[in-house]
C-alpha cells in the first residue's frame, strides 16, 4: 500500500514541491508534513524524492523523466564503502552501499561515493542497471520496514556526477533538506496524536473526564504547535536569505521537532493505555514507524552539535 501510495502521488504530480529558499519553502514543507500525516512510510519515501529534485536543481541534474521515482543514498558507514573510478568511458561506482531506502521501490538514485582522494561526492544511478544489486534484507524491526531499506551493491555500475566532489554536503540546501525531514517528523507526530484528540473530545468517552488524558494532550498541543511554528519561522528565513545560518536554523528545527514526536508518542501512551495501540492496527503501525524514522536524528550528538552552532 505504501508503495503504491507514493507512485500515486508521483504519477498525480503532487510530488512536484517549491523549491526550497524560492519564495514558498513553508508549502512545500506543509506539503512533507501532510504527506507522512497520511502514511509515515510513504511521507519519508516521498521527502526523499522531493529532496532529490531539489538538490538536482542546486547542483546541476541529469534529464529527469516523468514517472522516475528518486532516493538519496548519502548514508556512510564504515563497513560498507561505496568508491568512484574514471575509466575514460565513464564514471563507475563499486562496493556496498547500506542504509538505502526504496532500494527495490526507487527507479533512480543520487548515491554518495568516495573519489581517490577521499572526497566525498555525489552521483546519479539508474537503478535498473544489472550492475546495481540490491542485497537480501536485514532489518528485523516493524518500524518502518515498508520502506525497504537494504544494503545495495555497485558493481562498476554506471554512474553521472552530480556537482563537484565535496559540493553535496557544502551547499545550504544539504540544510534545508535536513529541515524537510523534519517536517516529515511533525507530520507523523501530529498522526499519532489523533487518537488522543479525539478521544478527550468524546463526550462519552472516558478520557473526556479524565483530567490526566486532558493534560497529556495540553502537552501535546503546546509541543506540536511549537513545532509547527519553528517550521514555518524557519520557512521565513530560508526565503529570505537561504544561505543564512542554514546549519544553526536546522538544528534548532530538528530539535523542536524531535521533542513534539517524543511527547505525542510517550503522551499518547499513557493517557489511552494500550488499548489503542492493540486495537488499532493502523495507529499501532504509525508509532512503530515514527520512532524508527526519528532515529534519524542522532540525540544527544546533535543536541551537542546545536549548542556548538548557537555558542558561534
Amino acid at each position: 500500500m505504501t508503495a503504491d501510495r507514493v507512485w500515486r502521488w508521483l504519477q498525480a504530480g503532487q510530488l512536484d514541491l517549491p523549491l526550497p529558499g524560492a519564495g514558498r519553502t513553508g508549502q512545500r514543507w506543509a506539503k512533507l508534513a501532510a504527506f507522512t500525516e497520511c502514511d509515515v512510510v510513504a511521507g519519508r519515501l516521498a521527502e526523499a524524492h522531493t529532496d532529490a529534485m531539489a538538490i538536482l536543481a542546486e547542483l546541476g541534474s541529469p534529464v529527469v523523466e516523468r514517472n522516475q521515482l528518486w532516493g538519496v543514498w548519502a548514508a556512510e558507514a564504515p563497513d560498507a564503502v561505496v568508491t568512484v573510478t574514471d575509466d575514460g568511458d565513464g564514471v563507475r561506482l563499486d562496493g556496498v552501499k547500506a542504509w538505502c531506502s526504496g532500494a527495490g521501490l526507487c527507479t533512480r538514485a543520487l548515491v554518495t561515493a568516495r573519489t581517490a582522494d577521499d572526497v566525498r561526492g555525489l552521483y546519479a544511478v539508474n537503478l535498473d542497471a544489472p550492475e546495481v544489486v540490491p542485497m537480501k534484507s536485514e532489518w528485523h524491526h516493524p518500524g518502518m520496514v515498508a520502506s525497504d531499506t537494504r544494503s545495495v551493491r555497485f558493481d562498476g555500475a554506471a554512474a553521472t556526477p552530480v556537482g563537484a566532489p565535496g559540493r553535496y554536503l557544502q551547499r545550504p540546501g544539504f540544510w534545508h533538506g535536513a529541515i524537510g525531514v523534519a517536517a516529515c517528523w511533525l507530520g507523523g507526530a501530529r498522526a499519532v496524536a489523533t487518537p488522543l484528540y479525539r478521544a478527550v473530545g468524546d463526550e462519552h468517552g472516558r478520557a473526556a473526564h479524565d483530567t490526566h488524558a486532558h493534560a497529556h494532550l495540553g502537552a501535546v498541543d503546546a509541543a506540536l504547535a511549537a513545532a509547527e511554528a519553528m517550521l514555518w519561522w524557519a520557512a521565513a528565513r530560508v526565503d529570505a536569505q537561504p544561505e543564512d545560518d542554514a546549519e544553526l536554523i536546522a538544528r534548532r528545527v530538528r530539535a523542536v521537532v524531535e521533542t513534539a514526536v517524543d511527547e505525542a508518542i510517550s503522551r499518547s501512551g499513557r493517557a489511552l493505555g494500550p488499548a489503542q495501540l492493540v486495537t488499532d492496527a493502523e495507529h499501532a503501525q504509525r508509532v512503530l514507524d515514527l520512532g524508527m524514522y526519528v532515529r534519524q536524528s542522532h540525540a544527544e550528538r546533535d543536541l551537542a552539535a546545536l549548542g556548538r552552532a548557537a555558542a558561534r
